[in-house]
């Protein structure tokens, strides 16, 4: 049996990797380079990887296309604004696969009560 980080790295369930970067950002740039390690990591693996990625050919998103399995693209963007454009398509994504697994997704389990509507 397979223990620690390695045991949650397998074909069948997919891994969601934010693979963004502002290239006038030396920090956001280093973010970046150390994602792509951890993405060749998991699909050295053979986990399969799912990544949000600036939708521009820049040098490094090149790479991207030829690591995973599936790529969202979202427009290039400032560091301070990446994380409002790489919200929404990870929204639709966890909708979709919600109802592709038949979950109710107007009627989320363990809502709090104090949600309601009179």
């Amino acid at each position: 049996m397979k223990h620690g980080p390695n045991a949650l790295i397998d074909e069948t369930l997919p891994v969601v990797c934010i693979a963004t970067q502002d290239p006038n950002d030396p920090n956001s740039v280093l973010k970046y380079e150390k994602t792509l390690s951890n993405i060749q990591e998991v699909t050295a693996r053979s986990g399969r990887v799912i990544a949000i990625a600036i939708a521009i050919a820049i040098e490094g998103d090149t790479h991207i296309s030829r690591l995973v399995e599936h790529v969202i693209h979202i427009p290039q963007s400032h560091e301070l604004l990446l994380p409002i454009l790489e919200v929404v398509p990870l929204q639709l994504l966890a909708y979709h696969i919600a109802v592709r697994r038949c979950c109710d997704v107007d009627q989320p389990r363990n809502l709090a009560k104090s949600v309601t509507v009179e």
